[in-house]
């Protein structure tokens, strides 16, 4: 997805980020790109989850958590990027916090159906909604392009809603 399309959905989400003014530092810029690229591939944020291993996802937000951590120690920490990451990263450990495991155990939440099931998937989905957010952020700050898997977690564009769902409603109606 392009730059100026990320940029079009995040109305309504304010950030300090789109002054005409600011610049950021090109060690935010090469850390923005970094984030970006390694997220691009991390299927744990956009395969559908009911393709998802969760063991493999567990491990796959461990790994997400510590280059998030890796990066955060090379910035200052007053910045808009330094936020989205800490946010990223905290949602990281809530994910791991709700399916019952720190890496060093099994899942105790995802295995089977029912009630442990969904709160994986419920922990999921909201990591997914936490990382679009800040995606959305980062790339529409720095001006950079994400993949289509990725920017499929992105926030919907509120001005793209043509009112299919509603017509089709209708139509069943008649």
């Amino acid at each position: 997805m392009k730059f100026s399309e990320i940029a079009n959905r995040l109305t309504g989400i304010s950030t300090p980020f789109g002054g005409a003014s600011w610049q950021p530092a090109e060690m935010e810029i090469g850390t923005a790109r970094r984030v970006i690229a390694f997220l691009e591939d991390r299927r744990v944020l956009y395969e559908p989850s009911e393709m998802e291993v969760p063991s493999h996802c567990v491990h796959s937000v461990i790994e997400i958590r510590h280059r998030l951590s890796d990066e955060l120690g090379k910035l200052d920490s007053g910045s808009e990027l330094v936020a989205s990451l800490r946010a990223m990263r905290t949602a990281c450990r809530k994910f791991l916090e709700r399916v019952g495991t720190d890496g060093r155990e099994g899942i105790h939440h995802a295995n089977g159906w029912g009630f442990h099931s969904w709160t994986f998937g419920s922990a999921l989905g909201e990591l997914r909604g936490t990382f679009g957010i800040h995606v959305a952020k980062i790339a529409a700050a720095f001006k950079l392009d994400v993949e289509d898997r990725l920017a499929s977690i992105l926030p919907a564009n509120a001005d793209a809603d043509t009112g299919d769902d509603d017509r089709l409603f209708r139509n069943l109606h008649l």
